[in-house]
């Protein structure tokens, strides 16, 4: 019996935690459906409820009628049922562990951070450019001189930073700065993910989500 994937998204351009799934299960050769913008918000809140997650966030992710909730733990799920193909966590014990400390980095820092350089003005954009550059440079310092975050391949750490990477344009106008100026590694770090399929086509066009900022700004009263 097939495997049944159902994946519900976020709506919003170029969600990031929807993209780490995406990726993970694009990695994986996983085929699956898609609940999006194209449902109507009722019908994924019935799917939901009839998936009795307990936490009822986007993205979920289905599997032969059992829900898994979180991006980040969603990919861990992604990497263990579909073992064959593209190992995403490393099998040394201490090389999972720092993984996982990378990726939780990403999320309480790296999304934090980011949200205030489009949403902020003054004194506190400045603060938060300052601390975004910062990370940065830290996670600089952890891909070193490797092609990838997971080494020769591309693995979790990858995963869970690169679907910021479609945000750098908005975060750059926004801002007015340079990522590249700043963290050159990171910048082609990101071009070398987006050379794969994988990745390319789980990701939004930074154009649309530069739109999707401005359409927030203004709503937020920030422009």
């Amino acid at each position: 019996m097939a495997d049944e994937v159902t994946l519900m998204l976020e709506f919003q351009a170029g969600a990031p935690f929807s993209g780490r799934v995406r990726i993970a299960l694009a990695e994986k050769g996983v085929k699956y459906d898609v609940y999006s913008e194209q449902n109507p918000r009722d019908e994924i809140t019935k799917l939901l409820l009839q998936m009795k997650p307990v936490s009822k966030q986007l993205p979920t992710l289905i599997h032969n009628g059992r829900p898994v909730c979180e991006s980040l733990i969603i990919v861990q799920y992604v990497d263990d049922a579909w073992k064959g193909k593209a190992p995403l966590l490393p099998s040394d014990p201490y090389q999972r562990a720092q993984s996982r400390f990378w990726a939780d980095f990403i999320d309480k820092k790296v999304f934090e951070i980011t949200k205030k350089i489009w949403t902020t003005k003054g004194e506190e954009l400045e603060g938060a450019k300052k601390d975004f550059i910062e990370c940065l440079k830290l996670l600089e310092g952890e891909l070193g001189d490797k092609p990838y975050f997971g080494g020769e391949n591309l693995g979790y750490v990858d995963v869970a930073f690169v679907p910021f990477y479609c945000w750098f344009y908005a975060y750059e106008t926004c801002g007015n700065f340079s990522i590249e100026a700043e963290c050159p590694k990171i910048i082609a770090w990101a071009k070398r993910c987006m050379q794969k399929e994988s990745v390319s086509k789980s990701l939004e066009d930074p154009k649309k989500v530069y739109e999707f900022v401005l359409e927030r700004r203004k709503r937020f009263g920030v422009d």
